[in-house]
């Protein structure tokens, strides 16, 4: 585990709980020194860490810088995914993981993954594979952005291999998953056209390396998917919103082509033409960062290194807040009216 001071892009809706657990009766000072509540750092950080974790052993100890908000509002409150990402600097390891990490900036992920504590805090505490190396070019701020966005993007263009070549359809691209994924799919060589219902929002996902752009709420989408792309069925659609589209994938994805999908708001429950898709040999790949392989965490954490390093990616960010305002941060995220991370800086 690693402990770690950053500055966090949190989810901006207020949590559920407390990011912190409540006072407890005064201890007293001659037989317990440790602080009542969190964060209030005292003489002793590895005391606090214990007490706030205390079924967990730590090996890591980080300082968060920001953390990332994110952009699915309530819907992401609803499925627990909530101040999971951020960056920092490693202050205090544990038994197990290499000294030579204190000091080093990362970025970090799955903060709050089947555990009480996420990132919107000055401190957290994970497991050192949590903790990407973050390159010196690259600020706080965007380490804060990649996290779930970016690696869920990664596996849903790479889970099946290359894909020079292929034509790829991304809905939602100006989104914080499609963005990264437009990028991802156009550098590996794909021909991507991107789904967008605005002007902006199409020219973003053209800077982004998209070759067309196809307006997602059109009566003609499925034909217009078709036309842009010579006639031709494609290769695989990465969709954020399965159960509202299928029907569309079914009339533009090629045989033993693939849908690649992280959401489904509209429709939780789809229900799926299973002779249609048998004798299309459709693959289905559902995206989750929890359930992922950890080989491919770590591919995907190697491609976004890279990536960084040399200044390869582009990051949407739309706001930024202290951390005291996060309030009004989720209340911005819950208009629905932006596009990009929201910020929360912890310093």
């Amino acid at each position: 585990l690693c402990v770690l001071r950053a500055d966090l892009d949190a989810l901006a809706h207020p949590p559920q709980r407390a990011p912190c657990r409540p006072a407890r009766p005064p201890r007293s000072s001659t037989t317990d020194p440790r602080p009542t509540r969190c964060p209030v750092l005292s003489h002793n950080l590895r005391e606090l860490v214990e007490d706030l974790l205390p079924d967990v052993g730590i090996d890591k100890l980080r300082r968060l810088r920001c953390s990332d908000l994110g952009d699915n509002g309530l819907g992401a409150l609803q499925s627990g995914v909530v101040y999971s990402d951020g960056a920092g600097i490693i202050e205090s390891v544990g038994e197990g993981v290499d000294n030579s990490r204190i000091g080093e900036r990362v970025w970090v992920y799955q903060a709050q993954f089947a555990r009480r504590f996420g990132s919107a805090a000055e401190y957290v505490a994970l497991d050192s594979s949590r903790a990407a190396p973050l390159p010196d070019n690259a600020g706080f701020d965007v380490g804060a952005c990649l996290g779930i966005p970016a690696m869920t993007a990664h596996r849903c263009v790479f889970a099946d291999g290359d894909v020079g070549g292929q034509t790829i359809v991304i809905t939602g691209a100006a989104g914080r998953v499609g963005y990264y994924a437009v990028q991802w799919a156009s550098q590996a060589g794909a021909t991507v056209i991107a789904t967008a219902s605005n002007a902006e929002d199409a020219a973003a996902c053209k800077a982004a390396g998209a070759a067309h752009v196809v307006n997602h709420r059109s009566d003609s989408f499925a034909n217009d998917i078709l036309a842009a792309n010579g006639g031709a069925r494609i290769d695989r659609a990465i969709d954020l919103e399965f159960g509202a589209n299928l029907a569309t994938w079914i009339a533009v994805v090629a045989t033993s082509g693939t849908i690649a999908t992280y959401g489904s708001v509209a429709v939780p429950e789809p229900t799926l033409p299973f002779f249609q898709l048998m004798y299309m040999d459709m693959n289905i790949r559902f995206i989750i960062v929890y359930a992922m392989p950890e080989a491919a965490k770590q591919h995907a954490i190697a491609d976004i290194h890279t990536a960084l390093a040399n200044d390869a990616l582009q990051h949407r960010i739309a706001a930024t807040f202290p951390l005291q305002d996060i309030a009004a941060a989720n209340e911005l995220i819950e208009k629905g009216t932006i596009r990009g991370a929201v910020i929360l800086n912890i310093e």
